[in-house]
């Protein structure tokens, strides 16, 4: 499994039970199936009506956070980074109470509610695939997806092992909306950026630009906009070159504190 992967499932675990360990209380590393197979033609999930599972409906704690589900995923669109996991974890248990099986187009989502379909799109590629969110993650900061073997094979990420995408939910009741959507390549790649705060008051945004530009030595920017409160002063690093260039802005923000972020693509 990919580092993303990993911690997702092991806060996951730790908080709601069934992690599995090693002898000694080591946590096997996690990794694809045997010789590496190329899955990257499995079938789309088939979106259908399916109740939400009412005990995924409760708010959840998990490393000192609270993760409110959603009642609904209609209209949910996100942009972000996603992750996939693998072998550690086919067969155990999943939110959902399900068996995870990575040979399976799924994924697992803090808020959707459970289960639910979505379109990923790899915005790097154009790529797309449907999944059926039945579990819970990724919690690491900067991810919004974990995607099982199957799928991230269909999008191309495996290799990396994350990948700037975007999802949108699809109502089962008219799949087509949006699963009959042909893919196409990007007009152009992504740009990363970390949102770390958004004040109404413009000096708040200066003086955390001007500590920010110091300490991090990297490009801060201002973004004003109009909101229903009124106008908004985000504060945002970046461009980032990549993913893991994100992770180390984010890690050092969390050693000054900062432990609010958000990834954007623009």
């Amino acid at each position: 499994m990919n580092n993303t992967g990993t911690i997702r499932y092991l806060l996951l675990t730790a908080a709601l039970g069934g992690l599995l360990f090693g002898c000694g209380g080591r946590v096997y590393r996690d990794g694809a199936p045997d010789g590496y197979p190329d899955l990257s033609h499995t079938p789309d999930a088939v979106p259908r009506v399916e109740p939400y599972s009412r005990s995924n409906m409760r708010s959840y704690r998990v490393l000192g956070r609270t993760y409110q589900p959603m009642k609904s995923a209609q209209g949910f669109v996100q942009q972000g980074i996603a992750s996939w996991y693998g072998r550690k974890f086919h067969g155990n248990k999943t939110a959902n109470g399900e068996r995870y099986d990575m040979y399976a187009m799924t994924a697992a989502h803090r808020r959707l509610p459970l289960p639910s379909y979505v379109q990923v799109r790899n915005l790097e590629n154009g790529r797309t695939a449907v999944v059926r969110v039945n579990d819970r993650g990724p919690f690491h900061e900067n991810r919004i997806i974990d995607l099982s073997y199957a799928a991230a094979s269909k999008l191309g990420m495996l290799g990396k092992g994350t990948a700037l995408v975007e999802i949108r939910a699809i109502d089962p009741r008219h799949p087509q909306q949006i699963a009959d959507t042909p893919p196409k390549p990007p007009a152009h790649a992504p740009r990363i950026f970390i949102q770390v705060g958004a004040f109404g008051d413009p000096g708040n945004a200066r003086r955390l630009a001007r500590r920010l530009s110091q300490q991090l030595q990297r490009d801060i920017h201002i973004n004003a906009a109009d909101s229903p409160r009124g106008r908004i002063h985000r504060v945002q690093i970046g461009p980032l070159a990549s993913v893991e260039i994100a992770d180390q802005v984010v890690s050092s923000l969390e050693k000054l504190q900062i432990h609010e972020t958000q990834v954007l693509l623009r």
